[in-house]
């Protein structure tokens, strides 16, 4: 399981304001803090404080790779915006993200074609987000087939169950967990797995444990990535020892930097 990096996002009032300002300054401070923590793919989000979607997902690529080299992962419901950042990105990058719907699953799947981009998938629809493991799976089907129709390979292609916070949906864990397993069952190669990790514990106490547990919890159900806070150094070890008990990794006395290193 490696991490996708959460920071650089317009949801935070700090990279909102660094939008306004037009001061890369925040940006390029989270991105080498992201990068030093382990995080494999750094997200790149817009939020709502983005007048220019399209401008500002540019600037943003841009100031991010003037101070690392890691692969993006350009997050946004504007597609133009995506295919804005997909355009400069030095490295293949992954689109965050698609729904199983029609034509959007065309656009997406046409663009990671064209830009060599891995593509992350929502298991949900119109509808909205399901509430039980076979519905979430089923859409997960769908969005497997339109991959294949396409030619996208399945290890590009990752499947997101959707995590909702655990004080308003707490029924959702356990399927969420039964997703995850069951992905893994709908194609050979099978397609990999990611969650955005921050959800789980929206607006509760003890955020930084409940993300923690959640992470271990995925990586033995067989998750493959997370949106998450590559900052938090009990977070990445936890999931480094989750791997070991999972027989994922090798033991060895250092097994947390190994897992620190191997993301880089």
């Amino acid at each position: 399981m490696f991490i996708i990096g959460e920071r650089i996002n317009g949801m935070f009032k700090d990279i909102a304001q660094a939008i306004r300002d037009g001061d890369p300054r925040p940006i390029q401070e989270w991105a080498i803090k992201q990068e030093a923590g382990g995080a494999r793919y750094l997200d790149i989000n817009t939020g709502p404080a983005a007048k220019d979607q399209v401008k500002t997902m540019r600037w943003l690529v841009e100031k991010t790779q003037e101070v690392s080299n890691l692969p993006l992962a350009l997050d946004s419901t504007n597609y133009d915006a995506i295919e804005a950042g997909l355009e400069i990105c030095k490295h293949p990058a992954m689109i965050n993200s698609v729904p199983a719907e029609w034509p959007k699953m065309e656009r997406v799947f046409t663009m990671a074609l064209k830009y060599n981009a891995a593509v992350i998938g929502l298991a949900m629809n119109e509808q909205g987000i399901p509430k039980d493991a076979d519905t979430r799976v089923a859409l997960a089907m769908e969005l497997v087939a339109a991959a294949d129709s396409y030619g996208l390979p399945m290890e590009d292609l990752y499947i997101d169950p959707l995590v909702l916070p655990c004080n308003v949906g707490q029924d959702h864990g356990p399927e969420v967990m039964q997703t995850l397993r069951q992905v893994k069952l709908l194609a050979d190669p099978s397609p990999r797995t990611v969650v955005g990790l921050s959800n789980i514990s929206q607006g509760t106490k003890n955020r930084e444990l409940i993300n923690r547990i959640f992470a271990a919890m995925g990586v033995a159900n067989g998750l493959d990535a997370a949106v998450a806070d590559a900052c938090d150094h009990e977070l990445i070890e936890a999931i480094a020892t989750a791997r070991i008990i999972m027989n994922l990794d090798i033991y060895c006395d250092s097994y947390v930097e190994i897992y620190r290193k191997q993301q880089k």
